[in-house]
């Protein structure tokens, strides 16, 4: 391959409280990358990758970091995990050059603003559900637990609390709405804290209107562990789920074993297949067997995606070549692609990943809303919901099974 390479730009936090998400982000970007060199790049060009770091993620950094992928680097995609700050500022740049943009937001706001104006935001899709989702998938969750006899619990009751956060908020509101129409009851309205180290007040407080279930829906590793430890000091006699970090396994040795029977979700994982299971067995051999697949896939999708939608739409447009991206962004959309993470098909109208079974009930046609209970800290998490993807059962933790 002679032609000039394709660069595909990526905004990672490598430093800041995201920062372990952001090297298994970079790890699965760079995975991709080496497997399409491998197998002749796109369309004969070499693809190669340009890493910028955005630190804590304001709306500053992120914003800064496209325009100098776009403007310095000419960028003829952008390709990412998470950056949970922004809040879409950076779809500015993107969208005045024309160029493809893939995320793993995860923001509700997306819809928004891709809906705003779809002709100016044509290239921006977020490659997993929203945040919202996780608010009624929980409690579909939970309902299914309870109505299939899993879990019986003592009461309706459902505590929620959350960081302060956008998304944390996001997370919590859309629980408390769904919670009452599959029979539970909120003994208050989400309480929303700035994340600090000391938590036993609130924890008194909740502990005061003994719920059935305790949700954090804060989701960064370290502070969940610090959370749970106290937490652990007098558990409550509750199910306790925390937002998506306690998956990371910085949260497992932090917690050790009393962090099993934590339940905990993501709405973009890797199904325990035959497809998860190998990509999870390269990724560990290549980054080490402490690496998280789980993680490291949600760019390493999207960009074996974007290089099946250029193949067939023809080409790659750099900044500027908006033709060309148009027909990218419309491949996008009409042909989904069955990646290690599960069905990634496209909205037409939001340009964000459909879950399953959250907003569909085929789990051919959705990104499977992966739910999990931590085991002990050397096992992995025991994949537990949604049919047909479980792989372990339910167990009662043993904070509940000791308690009066």
């Amino acid at each position: 391959m002679t032609a000039a390479p394709i660069r595909i730009g990526s905004m990672v936090p490598l430093t800041g409280s995201s920062a372990n998400d952001g090297r298994e982000f970079r790890n699965g970007l760079s995975m991709a990358i080496d497997e399409i060199n491998a197998r002749g790049g796109i369309l004969g060009r070499r693809l190669e990758a340009v890493f910028l770091d955005t630190g804590n993620q304001t709306a500053a950094e992120v914003g800064r970091a496209a325009r100098q992928l776009i403007s310095q680097y000419r960028a003829s995609a952008i390709i990412n995990g998470y950056n949970v700050g922004p809040q879409n500022a950076e779809y500015e740049p993107i969208a005045d050059a024309g160029i493809i943009y893939m995320h793993h937001n995860t923001l509700v706001q997306h819809h928004d603003t891709v809906a705003s104006d779809p002709a100016r935001y044509f290239g921006c899709f977020m490659s997993d559900p929203a945040e919202y989702w996780y608010g009624p998938g929980f409690i579909k969750f939970l309902s299914w637990l309870r109505d299939s006899g899993r879990w019986r619990p003592r009461n309706r009751r459902i505590a929620i609390i959350a960081g302060p956060k956008p998304y944390s908020i996001v997370i919590a509101n859309a629980m408390a709405g769904a919670a009452p129409k599959f029979g539970w009851e909120l003994p208050f309205a989400p309480q929303i804290h700035p994340f600090n180290a000391v938590w036993r007040s609130v924890l008194d407080k909740v502990r005061g209107h003994d719920p059935a279930v305790l949700a954090m829906t804060h989701f960064h590793a370290g502070d969940l562990a610090r959370f749970h430890l106290q937490f652990m000091e007098r558990p409550l006699n509750s199910l306790l789920y925390l937002q998506y970090g306690a998956l990371h396994r910085a949260f497992s040795e932090i917690t050790g074993e009393m962090g099993r029977g934590v339940i905990t979700c993501t709405v973009i994982g890797l199904p325990r297949d035959d497809i998860g299971r190998n990509f999870a067995a390269n990724y560990r051999a290549r980054f080490g067997p402490h690496a998280t697949p789980e993680i490291g896939c949600q760019p390493y999708c999207s960009l074996h995606h974007y290089a099946i939608a250029a193949a067939v739409a023809g080409g790659v447009g750099e900044p500027g070549n908006t033709d060309v991206n148009r027909r990218i962004a419309k491949t996008l959309i009409d042909i989904p692609y069955r990646s290690v993470a599960g069905m990634i098909r496209y909205h037409p109208v939001w340009q964000a990943a459909v879950p399953y079974p959250d907003a569909t009930q085929d789990p051919s046609l959705g990104m499977p809303h992966l739910f999990y209970q931590l085991r002990g800290p050397d096992e992995p998490a025991a994949l537990i919901a949604p049919e047909p993807f479980i792989e372990q059962s339910f167990e009662l933790p043993r904070w509940l099974q000791q308690s009066p």
